[in-house]
């Protein structure tokens, strides 16, 4: 995934807020925090970077600081601070109302499980929903009844043997 038009509105703004929260950065660096913050799955471009530096620095929420051999790099203002904050409140609430668990809500059904396999699980569970965000995407530009169908049929695949899983973990009678 590469092109802009795919990443939801404010993700680039959103994340270059974050990582300028931590530590002044220059826009390359901010490309390459993207990047590993996504897994190696998305890498922005500059020309949807740096637009964005110089409209946030328009608006007073970031500042240039004086180059250092030959790399600008940028960091957040007071401005910058208030407008990452409403951005977190907006995803929070933006989330919710999709019905989405917070963040560290599966991490709670991993209490009793070896760390090894609850990471294993988390990573399948973050792949899982990648492929689901990348065939989204793909079928926005080539849909195919076809594929819808085949993804509704392993979807359902999937859940029915989870189901059955959890039936037999609880002693339940098959149906």
């Amino acid at each position: 995934m590469r092109h802009t038009a795919m990443v939801p509105k404010g993700f680039i703004r959103y994340h270059v807020l974050e990582a300028l929260n931590e530590k002044p950065m220059s826009g390359s660096e901010l490309i390459d925090h993207i990047e590993q913050h996504t897994g190696g799955h998305w890498r922005p471009s500059p020309g949807s970077i740096y637009p964005l530096l110089a409209l946030l620095q328009d608006h007073g929420c970031i500042k240039e600081l004086p180059a250092e051999n030959g790399l600008k790099r940028y960091e957040l203002t007071a401005n910058g601070k208030l407008l990452l904050e409403e951005q977190r409140m907006l995803r929070k609430k933006m989330r919710e109302e999709a019905g989405f668990p917070p963040a560290t809500f599966f991490d709670n059904f991993f209490t009793k499980i070896p760390a090894h396999k609850a990471a294993e699980i988390r990573e399948t569970m973050k792949r899982l929903g990648i492929a689901f965000f990348h065939l989204g995407t793909t079928l926005q530009e080539k849909y195919s009844e076809q594929i819808v169908d085949e993804s509704l049929k392993a979807v359902n695949e999937v859940a029915a043997k989870l189901e059955e899983i959890n039936r037999k973990l609880k002693g339940d009678k098959f149906e």
